[in-house]
């Protein structure tokens, strides 16, 4: 009866030890604190035309303003028009200063000396 007991207090011994798992003795790391994410400041009036422009695909990216900083007025949008009809798409943009205009032909080969006489005119082409 006694060599019947050992195998069988044995086994009970282990199953509880495995039970127990080492309770109170393990310990645990805590997970580490997630990293701050920066969050992307929010774009700006120009930031978003230019994008808007620059998400229609052009081949060349043209920004125009005035020479002397002051908003543009309809004769300007008349001329800017007149002497570039080959950009597709133009948006006013900050405050009325700039305008951004979008094409796929080289305004180089066009009417860019003419309109370089009368307003600032920055290449944003491949940017």
């Amino acid at each position: 009866m006694n060599r019947r007991l050992i195998p069988i207090l044995f086994s009970m011994a282990l199953l509880f030890s495995g039970c127990n798992g080492g309770a109170g003795t393990t310990t645990s790391t805590p997970p580490p604190a997630p990293t701050p994410v920066a969050s992307p400041s929010p774009l700006t009036e120009f930031e978003e035309d230019l994008q808007f422009i620059r998400n229609g695909s052009y081949t060349y990216v043209w920004i125009f303003s005035r020479k002397d900083g002051k908003p543009l007025d309809a004769k300007d949008g008349d001329f800017l028009r007149k002497n570039a009809p080959q950009v597709v798409d133009w948006v006013t943009t900050d405050g009325g200063r700039k305008v951004i205009g979008g094409t796929n032909f080289n305004l180089e080969e066009g009417n860019l000396e003419e309109l370089k006489k009368r307003y600032i005119a920055e290449d944003h082409s491949g940017r």
